[in-house]
This record gives structure tokens, sequence and C-alpha cells, in this order.
């Protein structure tokens, strides 16, 4: 894998630059091979989009399937009008491995269960994160900080982690608290609309992953989706960081019943997966983006800027170029900014039905202030990492028809 990646990065130097943002336990590079028109930097406007494979060492189909799409992405530029447009307008960041060690580890593949799911210090890097509902006393591995440590260096929009030995997408939450839905089986985002759509376009275009049914002994998936939580109740996951402290969505691709299938079988799940792979990273272009400037034309960074009537437990801030990415399907919204000791200024956008090829919404706000706006702190001050959902009554309007539904079910009962 390494070979492959450093000869892909020396053979497409223009387009791709390779890095590793960390080290294994054992010292093994976590490499990252970011594809767009301007590699090595953020540019503004272009939204960053990223995958992220083999967090478990023995799921391997998601780790194989990255490495062709690097493939296909680079040898398909400037010949495929689609792959040629996603890399004008992306910067695509593609992680094959997070759990080298954990991979090299596996001396008998088996389709469900290898020694080498968990990393060399035997932790499940997919239980290792801080969790936005209930405490998390785990020891923090070193991969899972390096991951953390890379969103806060870059303005991640949208994302997937790869997974296997299940056929479904599943979204957040994969942990919950009563507010968010759980006593109903699910736990809701905000943005449940979005991240519904989300797993629906990556789902439908894999002909076996929307049936969902096609893995023995698991549960059926309608239109091979499902709601994390529903699913099952998952502490310490990648998805719900990503999306609460990243600013990411973020959904989970379980891509093969068999999570160690046999090298034959490897070229039919690219077969299957590559027209949603595609289709999904063009997701990271809806809804609507832009800058928030003062009244001197200077953009603001750590600005907050959230949807009315979606706003997330940490709110979502504009990056050190005072950009902000909002995703949303077509409709009308009203963006509220918030500057300390100003009112808040609204924006009402109306995302089209058809938006533009491969470009969000743009639209800058500047906001009418006089003076130095001395009270934005210059770096984005993030939410402290403890659960902040914990003893939450409410927090979107996803969640409020729920607790409507749990109310009137009380009555009902108390009242029969």
């Amino acid at each position: 894998m390494e070979a492959f990646l450093k000869t892909v990065a020396q053979n497409y130097s223009s387009i791709t630059h390779l890095h590793s943002i960390g080290k294994s336990v054992k010292g093994r590079n976590l490499w990252v091979l970011v594809v767009g028109r301007s590699p090595k930097a953020h540019r503004v406007g272009i939204p960053e989009f990223k995958y992220v494979a083999n967090m478990h060492g023995d799921e391997t189909v998601g780790r194989e399937l990255l490495l062709h799409l690097i493939d296909h992405l680079v040898t398909s530029d400037g010949k495929d009008p689609e792959v040629t447009s996603l890399i004008n307008s992306t910067r695509i960041h593609i992680m094959p491995s997070m759990n080298p060690d954990g991979f090299e580890a596996v001396e008998k593949p088996d389709c469900y269960y290898s020694n080498g799911r968990e990393n060399y210090n035997n932790y499940d890097l997919n239980r290792n994160f801080p969790d936005a509902f209930e405490f998390n006393n785990v020891s923090r591995q070193p991969e899972t900080l390096a991951v953390m440590k890379w969103l806060k260096t870059e303005t991640f929009v949208l994302s997937a982690n790869l997974h296997g030995g299940a056929l479904v997408a599943s979204y957040p939450f994969d942990n919950g608290v009563q507010a968010t839905g759980t006593l109903f089986s699910r736990s809701l985002t905000p943005d449940d609309d979005v991240f519904q759509y989300l797993a629906h376009t990556y789902a439908s275009r894999n002909s076996n992953m929307k049936k969902g049914d096609q893995c023995k002994n698991k549960m059926n998936f309608p239109n091979g989706v499902t709601n994390g939580y529903a699913w099952y109740p998952l502490q310490g996951g990648m998805q719900d960081f990503n999306y609460v402290w990243g600013q990411c969505f973020e959904i989970t691709l379980e891509l093969s019943c068999c999570k160690y299938p046999r090298e034959e079988k490897l070229p039919s799940f690219w077969n299957s997966n590559k027209a949603s792979l595609i289709a999904y990273m063009k997701q990271v272009h809806l809804g609507v983006k832009g800058q928030v400037f003062d009244h001197s034309g200077n953009p603001l960074p750590s600005v907050t800027v959230e949807v009315q009537d979606r706003k997330h437990i940490c709110p979502y801030r504009t990056n050190r170029f005072g950009e902000y990415y909002l995703l949303l399907l077509p409709g009308s919204y009203v963006i509220n900014v918030t500057v300390p000791g100003h009112e808040p200024h609204l924006t009402k956008v109306i995302i089209p039905e058809k938006s533009q090829n491969f470009s969000a919404l743009k639209k800058d706000i500047r906001l009418p202030f006089q003076g130095q706006l001395d009270s934005i702190p210059v770096s984005n001050p993030s939410c402290p990492m403890i659960p902040l959902y914990k003893n939450l009554p409410s927090h979107s309007a996803a969640t409020k028809p729920t607790l409507f539904l749990f109310l009137v079910t009380l009555l009902h009962i108390f009242f029969k």
C-alpha cells in the first residue's frame, strides 16, 4: 500500500499530495493522499472531503476500495468530465488504513472476527473517541489522537468511514439520550433529513446494499440504510465525533458481509461501489457556502454560523478564512450569524432544487457592524470534549416531534 501511494504521488504530483498525519502504536505511518487542484493547501471556496478505511484491521474491503478509488481519480483526470470536475472543485483526502498495525496482525483471516480488529494496544478505535452522550473513559490511542488533530487542521465538510461485516449505510447518531429520540429506538441529529439523504445517495447506487437483506444472520435494513443507534448503540464512535466536534457530516459504510473476503472477490466490490463512492463525494457541494466579512470587507474567523431550527450542540463556526459550509437540502432557510456583543444577523437563503454542478449556493455575508470587532477570538474555540447532550431536555426541531409523541403516549396510558 505504501509503495502504491508513493508511486501515485510521484507520478501525479500536480494533483496529489501524500503525507502522514501521525504514527500507529508500532510506529507505522498513517498515510493520507490528497487529490485536488491545490493538493497541498486549502483554497477558499473549495470544500474538504475525506474517506477513511480500515479502522478495524480485519475489515479489508474499504482499504482495497480506496486504493482503487485513488487509481480511478488520478487516471481519469482530464478524461472523465465528472471526475475532472470533482478534482477541480473539491480537495479529497483519502486514508486507506487508520489501523495498519491491526491489518498486519491478521494471521488467519476470518469472515466474522480476526485478532487484528483492534490496534496493537488491543483497543477498538471506533470506540475510542470522546462521546457526546456519556463519558468515554478509555485511554486515547495514537491513531485516534492523530485523527482528532487532523480534524482541527482542515475544514472538513463531508466524510465517510468504511467498514465490513454488514451491508448498509449507517448515519448518526450512534449513541443518544431521550432528547435525541432513544425512547423510540433511534437517535437523530438536527440534520436528520440531510443524513438520510446522504445515506440513500450511497446505498441506492449499490445494487446489493439497497436490497437490505443480503447478509445472513443480520437484521434487514430497508433500502440499505439505518440510523446508527437504531441498529445498535455505540459509545465513542468516530462518526458522532466528526459531526459534533469536527463540523463534518460523516456516515459509516458497511461494505461487505464478510470482513475479510477472498482475493478473487475484490474486483466485484469495486464494481458494486464505484458509482456510490463518486456520487457520495459530490454531495460535499450540497447546500450553501460563503464567507463572513466585517463592514470593511475583512473575513471574520470563529463567528457562529447556524441555520435557525437546526442548531448544533457545539455551534458551527467560520474557519480562519471566515468561511462557512452548511450542508442543506433544497428549501428556504434563515442563517443566523452570531458575534459576541452584537445582535444576531439573519440572512434568508433559498437552496434551489437543481443546485449548480459541483458547487453549493454561494452566499457571502457582510455584517453591518461599525468599529473593530475585537471581541472575536482569533482561533476557533472548540467546545469541551465532554458529554454535551447529558441532561439536555431537547436540542433541535428534529427531535421535538419525538418528545411530543412521547408525552402524548404517556397521557394516553394515564387516562386509558
